[in-house]
């Protein structure tokens, strides 16, 4: 069997993708569905310029009020994101100044952000399936 050759999506930063309109449609569409399956709802304008504020800000809402209130349900969430707990700790200790809320928020929507781009080149690349 002959070894894909991924693009490296681990050192992702959502800075150089802020101008894709596509892809950030994308990512907001991703986002907002698997937030609506734990019952809450993120909404984006359709901004590109916005885009990452207006969905930062409803996301840290909705995860400081999980932290605080039903720890479950974002573990829940966490898992269908695909965010391990793994990723999580490495974050915690590379930046130990950061709240937990404002790191899990920016974790959430470097992780839906990956999601798009690898079904992306999926796409493109079907014969690398």
């Amino acid at each position: 069997m002959d070894q894909v050759n991924l693009p490296d999506y681990n050192q992702i930063k959502v800075s150089k993708y802020r101008d894709k309109v596509g892809i950030i449609k994308q990512v907001a569409a991703q986002i907002e569905k698997d937030f609506y399956q734990f019952g809450f709802e993120v909404r984006f304008s359709g901004n590109p310029d916005e885009a990452y504020d207006e969905l930062f800000s409803q996301i840290i809402e909705h995860v400081a009020y999980m932290l605080s209130q039903d720890y479950h349900r974002l573990i829940l969430l966490l898992y269908q994101i695909d965010l391990s707990e793994k990723e999580i700790l490495k974050n915690e200790l590379k930046y130990p100044n950061v709240d937990k809320q404002q790191l899990l928020s920016e974790l959430i929507i470097q992780r839906e952000l990956k999601k798009v781009l690898i079904r992306n080149y999926f796409k493109e690349n079907p014969d690398k399936l």
